[in-house]
């Protein structure tokens, strides 16, 4: 299943879908691009990656990952995982990842995490 990417502002930040398989390909790319561009575009606090729709990760599609969290950081954002579940949520315990990415099971805990600017 390729995979899918939609975006969607909400106050301070940016909320980005995934669904699909987040594996080696033409379209991995796109998720550091699509981090990339919401973050010179909106000037955001930060970003919120849903990827309770992601079926399948190999290492490439962690790699994307780890890559979206450093431009988020390196443009003074933050990445948070939401619905982080399944097969990902292994990977990610496996690998140690889940130390560095913040991962919520609710939006809401999710958008408080952002802190003051999050509440405007």
């Amino acid at each position: 299943m390729p995979l899918s990417i939609t975006s969607r502002p909400d106050r301070n930040f940016q909320v980005i879908t995934l669904t699909g398989n987040l594996t080696l390909g033409p379209h991995l790319r796109t998720v550091q691009q699509t981090a990339r561009s919401v973050l010179e575009s909106a000037a955001p606090d930060g970003l919120i990656l849903d990827v309770a729709g992601i079926k399948y990760a190999d290492s490439a599609g962690l790699g994307e990952l780890v890559s979206a969290y450093t431009t988020a950081t390196n443009q003074g954002g933050s990445l948070k995982l939401l619905h982080l579940q399944g097969k990902l949520h292994d990977l990610m315990q496996i690998t140690k990842l889940h130390t560095i990415f913040p991962a919520f099971d609710d939006e809401k805990k999710a958008v408080e995490s952002f802190g003051a600017g999050a509440a405007a």
